[in-house]
């Protein structure tokens, strides 16, 4: 049964992504040994998306209020890219240190959270878009 799953970021300066990922976003994380820190990230959804190309994949997470989140992460000297409204939600980049990106999105669409999270997410729905 699956349990889980495992992104990875590849990146030209992974120490410094990773302490973006602990030091900025605040994510735990353990030590698989020699530094290696693996994060636990929020509740994650997945949408497959078509495409004229195979293996394009993207991360974004996720946010109740962007507005709010941009300003807490520029205040911590993050600079997000400007905000585009998509029919699916409010999206941002957020440049990592090792030069790639994240995307940050403030969804409109219904979110598959509660199908499997603990109560109390938000817009769970069981007709998720995506």
């Amino acid at each position: 049964m699956i349990f889980g799953a495992h992104m990875i970021i590849y990146s030209k300066d992974a120490t410094a992504d990773r302490l973006f990922f602990r030091d900025i976003l605040g994510f735990p994380s353990v030590d698989a040994g020699q530094g290696w820190l693996i994060f636990a990230l929020p509740p994650a959804e997945l949408a497959v998306h078509p495409a004229e190309e195979d293996d394009g994949h993207e991360i974004y997470v996720m946010c109740d209020d962007l507005k709010t989140e941009i300003s807490a992460l520029e205040a911590k000297g993050i600079r997000c890219s400007d905000v585009q409204e998509a029919r699916w939600g409010l999206i941002t980049k957020l440049r990592l240190p090792g030069g790639g990106s994240v995307g940050l999105y403030q969804p409109k669409h219904p979110t598959a959270f509660a199908l499997r999270g603990p109560p109390g997410l938000p817009g769970g729905s069981s007709g998720a878009a995506g």
